[in-house]
């Protein structure tokens, strides 16, 4: 691809892609698809149209977020709707391409709802309260499951990279932060903090560089959200990075990636390169005076190294440990440089803000939580999945609503959030609204995006011992609150769900659950005590169930 410049971009812009002449057919093609299977189906469908010499189109796309539904084969022939199908086998792709070839109907059978009928995008006028359908309103996910995303022309023709060619040609960095101050978008990665102040101080912080990292260390069970995004639409959240460092000033840029996330790191490498070839990425991007690189570098699975100073420490080749803070790494971050770390939701919200601006985004979700946030909805629940919801939906609609409740089709126990730093939700309180102060009144919080409903089925004890288990095995040791604390915890927790646990036990857990929280040098040792602590909270007598009775 030849070199863009403004004029190019200016000319995508006025263009609308062509209505195809002939048929479409996309399989999603991101790994929960390929789990699924859509390897040899994708095989299958592009045998069957070669085989009979069709001027069909067959299509890799990203991670619709009907994950259970895998694999998924959409098919538009033209003139007409698209239509989705679920659960496609090998021999069910080639019997499609079969009867449209024949004239006829497409099958009636595995069909599925399709995207135009999941959720709004981007531009679209926002669900209202109440509406039932769509209920879902994307603007991070906007272009997973619709284009494919190792072609940097069909992001180019959904509107990417007009946000970049707008910012180098007409904005100031102090009106790119003022946007994002307007928008009030918050990090994404479970902290909550304000995009704009961390932006606006990285930027004001004196060093001899200033450097932007992608944090896509992804280490929440159950959760998957930045993968798809990665997966599914690579070049939004690299636009997002270019953007991000012309305003703070930087030069390089770093995709922090854990190495057991493969597909997302071919396709992001892929979209560097192609980047690379339209002059959208390197030197005088745009033939602008500005330069930016990006790298990327893996990580080895250290959950603790989602957080922002163990994140540094393993990027400069130590181990992943945090550091007391402050300074933040806004002021001294990686190799002693300014450095803006965010998620990658955070930088793929970044485009459509600048595009459309921050007003616009302001006007999506409740109070200070505004624009929309992506869950992994995981556990006993009917269709999971990711959605991406406006910031204020309830818990009910999403389980229920958009997920269609448990899988077993009994009641809803308990809803999780955050992951192992979260908390458990109890189903009295699921008409609670999705919002950052919201879910913390209630002892949880938003985290990265992980949610996991559970049933009547589900023992909250030993899932309080699973998640704090789960914390104990990644705590790096560094801090005796969360090294000792956690362990000695886990350890009175194990009495306790084994029948042997007193009342004196639950006692002590609370006690040193409060001295981690307080005293731990990272959001791994604070969090960790969160779920038992919920759980004793709302469930506390499947606790006392297992205790022996005291002496009279």
């Amino acid at each position: 691809m030849a070199r863009m410049t403004f004029a190019d971009l200016a000319a995508r812009a006025q263009a609308r892609p062509a209505v195809a002449n002939q048929p479409i057919i996309r399989v999603g093609m991101s790994t929960c698809g390929i789990a699924a299977g859509a390897d040899p189906v994708f095989a299958a469908l592009n045998a069957a149209v070669k085989d009979r010499s069709l001027d069909w189109r067959v299509r890799r796309t990203g991670c619709a977020g009907m994950c259970s539904m895998e694999p998924l084969v959409e098919v538009t022939l033209p003139g007409q709707p698209a239509v989705m199908f679920g659960g496609v086998t090998p021999e069910f792709a080639t019997q499609i391409v079969v009867d449209c070839a024949a004239g006829k109907p497409l099958p009636a059978e595995n069909r599925v709802p399709g995207l135009a009928e999941l959720a709004r995008v981007a531009g679209d006028p926002v669900p209202a309260a109440g509406e039932d359908a769509p209920r879902q309103y994307r603007i991070v996910m906007r272009n997973c499951g619709v284009i494919d995303p190792e072609e940097i022309d069909e992001y180019i023709d959904r509107g990417g990279y007009q946000a970049l060619g707008k910012v180098l040609s007409s904005m100031t960095p102090e009106q790119v932060i003022g946007e994002l101050k307007t928008a009030g978008l918050r990090g994404r990665g479970g902290a909550g903090f304000p995009a704009w102040l961390k932006w606006n101080l990285t930027r004001e912080s004196k060093g001899d560089e200033h450097i932007i990292v992608c944090n896509g260390d992804e280490g929440d069970p159950g959760a998957y959200m930045d993968r798809s995004v990665l997966e599914g639409d690579p070049h939004a959240v690299l636009e997002g990075m270019i953007i991000g460092g012309f305003v703070i000033g930087a030069t390089t840029g770093f995709f922090y990636i854990r190495a057991e996330y493969p597909l997302a790191i071919q396709r992001i490498e892929k979209a560097i390169r192609q980047a690379k070839a339209a002059g959208l990425l390197g030197k005088n991007i745009l033939g602008t005076e500005f330069s930016f690189t990006v790298e990327v570098r893996l990580g080895a699975g250290a959950f603790v190294c989602g957080e922002e100073t163990a994140l540094i420490a393993s990027l400069e080749g130590q181990r992943g440990t945090p550091r007391p803070r402050p300074p933040y790494p806004s002021v001294k971050g990686l190799w002693g440089q300014p450095t803006m770390i965010n998620n990658v939701e955070s930088l793929a919200n970044l485009s459509q803000i600048v595009a459309r601006g921050g007003e616009w985004f302001s006007t999506i979700g409740v109070g200070r939580s505004t624009g929309t946030k992506v869950f992994a909805v995981t556990g006993k629940v009917k269709n999971a999945g990711l959605v991406e919801i406006p910031m204020g939906m309830t818990l009910r609609e999403v389980v229920e609503g958009i997920c269609g409740g448990t899988s077993s089709g009994g009641p809803i126990k308990a809803v999780q959030t955050g992951g192992p730093s979260g908390g458990l939700i109890p189903a009295t309180e699921l008409d609670t609204p999705i919002t950052y102060e919201h879910l913390q009144k209630l002892g949880s919080y938003m985290g990265s995006g992980g949610m996991m409903v559970m049933d009547e089925s589900d023992d909250l004890v030993e899932l309080s011992r699973f998640y704090l288990g789960f914390c104990v095995d990644e705590s790096c040791g560094k801090c005796a609150p969360c090294r000792i604390g956690g362990t000695q915890m886990l350890r009175l927790l194990d009495r306790i769900a084994d029948g042997k646990g007193t009342t004196a036990d639950v006692a002590t857990i609370k006690r040193l659950a409060r001295a981690m929280q307080r005293a731990s040098l990272c959001g791994l040792g604070q969090g960790a005590p969160s779920p038992i602590l919920s759980a004793l909270r709302y469930f506390e007598s499947e606790f006392a169930d297992r205790l022996v009775p005291e002496a009279n």
